[in-house]
């Protein structure tokens, strides 16, 4: 694969992280990069860690697969930071115009993963159990606290977990946890004792449950695919254009509080992101095809 892609890839996750209820996971795995992502951070083991011990930088790099990290990383960083501004005013002034994207986006990209997997009955259940864990989760209160400092350890490690999860928001399960706002705070105040356990629990959250990701993957791929994206397909709602203080509702509910429902803008812009998921995806194909024919 072009590292120029993956770098591209990169840049559509980053702005998916940006806005709430929206997974980076997510479009990793619509993307095609996602068991190449969970397997890279695997790799970031006690083997890696012996490499760089014995000064074999470039036999570790190798392992962790690092310049695919590198790419995919440095994409999310510099879409974080450019479209940051864009995506935050969109999502203010302009939310049906935003949602709509990330739904075409996410609807264009469903089908092609679909027609990947050998379906069966036991994949067409874990497919429904994947909807309803989606819908069951987005329909969860977030609770209040006055958290202790374990907490934020805890709070790490599960929402790292949710963050590479398709479909699951890691901001919206701190949310449920209560834990968004104190984490935002300690951020914001730089309170380095809950930074430092937050930190520690993402990563041991993130290596020990990319590594059950990875082996569910290996031992049983399709299955866990099809589990994978039963959760994308429940969260959809979660992107619906019409939304009223971060709940999907109707037309008719929409509209009783605005005065225009843009369906004209809501429709240019999914078929916006329709055409930029198949764009990418025809590019990936012919980018595979010429390397094929190379070798």
């Amino acid at each position: 694969m072009s590292y120029l892609m993956v770098w591209c890839k990169g840049l559509m996750m980053g702005a998916a992280d940006i806005v709430p209820g929206v997974s980076g996971g997510t479009l990793a795995l619509l993307l095609g990069i996602y068991e190449r992502l969970i397997r890279a951070i695997r790799s970031v083991d006690h083997h890696a860690l012996g490499m760089l011990l014995r000064g074999r930088f470039l036999a570790a790099w190798q392992h962790i697969d690092g310049t695919f990290l590198l790419c995919l990383f440095g994409g999310i960083l510099l879409s974080v930071f450019v479209l940051a501004n864009g995506v935050s005013w969109m999502l203010l002034h302009q939310p049906v115009l935003l949602w709509s994207l990330f739904f075409g986006l996410i609807l264009a990209a469903l089908p092609p993963l679909c027609m990947r997997l050998r379906w069966d009955r036991l994949r067409l259940l874990l497919l429904l159990a994947g909807i309803v864990l989606a819908l069951v989760i987005g329909r969860l209160q977030p609770v209040e606290l006055e958290p202790e400092l374990w907490m934020f350890f805890v709070a790490g490690a599960i929402a790292i977990c949710a963050m590479i999860l398709p479909g699951i928001s890691g901001s919206f399960i701190l949310l449920l946890l209560g834990m968004y706002a104190p984490v935002l705070l300690a951020v914001t105040e730089l309170q380095l004792l809950p930074l430092l356990l937050f930190a520690s629990g993402c990563a041991l959250g993130l290596l020990s449950f990319s590594r059950l990701l990875s082996c569910l993957l290996a031992r049983y791929h399709d299955a866990t695919l099809a589990l994978l994206v039963g959760v994308v397909i429940g969260a959809m709602y979660r992107v619906w254009p019409w939304q009223l203080a971060g709940e999907p509702v109707s037309w008719q509910t929409y509209q009783q509080s605005h005065d225009s429902l843009q369906l004209l803008g809501a429709l240019l812009m999914a078929l916006l992101g329709i055409a930029l998921m198949q764009g990418m995806l025809r590019l990936e194909r012919q980018v595979a095809s010429e390397d094929i024919s190379r070798t």
